[in-house]
């Protein structure tokens, strides 16, 4: 634990050294983040001041903006303020609290998403029992698993990162604070770590994805029963969540299931899941909702 101490601080490489591009993304992504707060506390405030609060779908999707909020927080404010400086240093402390916070938020989304999949089967695949089902005390241990779940996958990747010795390089080739760039400046022999991080973060998203995809297969093919106002309806409230598992879970895939080293594409990738995709689900939620859209129109025509 000593050897760590021999590093204070890492230098982050960021997304570009051409100062044009820097500033370009910069305008960029405080636009970007900007969006991303207003529309989920859109989507939060709306939520929790109409019915829509006491149905499922709806209390799950206010906890994924809440969720969208603090995961996307933990890495773009450090990506904002460091483009508009030369010298990107984070601290070791706020690096390990970076690591910690974006696995921890990250997985509990990835959990909510799931959840809300098995929502959407439960109203779907099974409308007769659904509010028994789906009442409010299952709903609440279903989000309750989901945190508990994000705590057991976080806390033993902080634990392997946390006790890797560091003593110089100290030059991240990212923007952020994450597994795979930590491990190559670690001066240890990284490769049964960086192992057990892939079967952790790699099979973790993977399994998730399979599920989902298996679940909206199964979900897709008993709308084939539905009158066709119920299909309509059905596909646009699952083509907005296959829309967002699709721009989360593909860049998280390359990023996580593969060998623990870094490729010149993993910084384009990561924006996908730590910024854009995150961006997009207030929209994708809201333009292909009615009721979301109608909430929200009353709520704010009151006010």
């Amino acid at each position: 634990m000593e050897s760590q101490r021999n590093v204070s601080e890492f230098i982050l490489l960021g997304l570009s050294h051409d100062q044009n591009m820097q500033i370009f993304c910069f305008v960029l992504f405080l636009f970007c983040y900007a969006a991303l707060l207003v529309g989920n506390l859109l989507i939060l405030v709306s939520i929790r001041c109409s019915p829509l609060f006491h149905q499922p779908m709806y209390y799950f999707l206010s906890h994924l903006s809440t969720l969208d909020i603090c995961y996307t927080s933990s890495i773009t404010p450090k990506l904002i303020a460091d483009l508009l400086v030369e010298r990107k240093a984070i601290s070791y402390g706020n690096c390990m609290l970076q690591v910690f916070a974006m696995h921890f938020f990250g997985t509990i989304e990835v959990l909510i998403l799931t959840v809300m999949a098995f929502d959407r089967y439960a109203a779907i695949c099974k409308p007769l029992h659904y509010l028994l089902i789906m009442n409010r005390t299952r709903c609440n241990l279903l989000v309750l698993a989901a945190w508990a779940g994000g705590a057991v996958h976080s806390f033993p990747q902080f634990c392997m990162v946390i006790r890797l010795p560091f003593c110089g390089p100290n030059e991240i080739d990212h923007y952020f604070c994450d597994i795979f760039p930590l491990l190559k400046v670690a001066c240890t022999d990284t490769y049964i770590t960086g192992v057990l991080m892939v079967a952790n973060s790699g099979m973790v998203t993977l399994v998730t994805f399979v599920v989902l995809f298996f679940s909206y297969v199964i979900i897709l093919f008993t709308l084939r029963n539905h009158s066709a106002e119920g299909r309509r309806k059905a596909l646009s409230t699952c083509g907005s969540h296959i829309t967002v598992i699709v721009l989360f879970f593909g860049p998280s895939i390359f990023a996580y299931l593969r060998p623990p080293t870094n490729f010149p594409e993993d910084k384009i990738f990561a924006l996908f899941y730590t910024i854009i995709a995150p961006m997009f689900n207030p929209l994708i939620y809201t333009l292909r909702n009615s009721e979301m859209k109608n909430a929200m129109r009353k709520f704010w025509c009151q006010t």
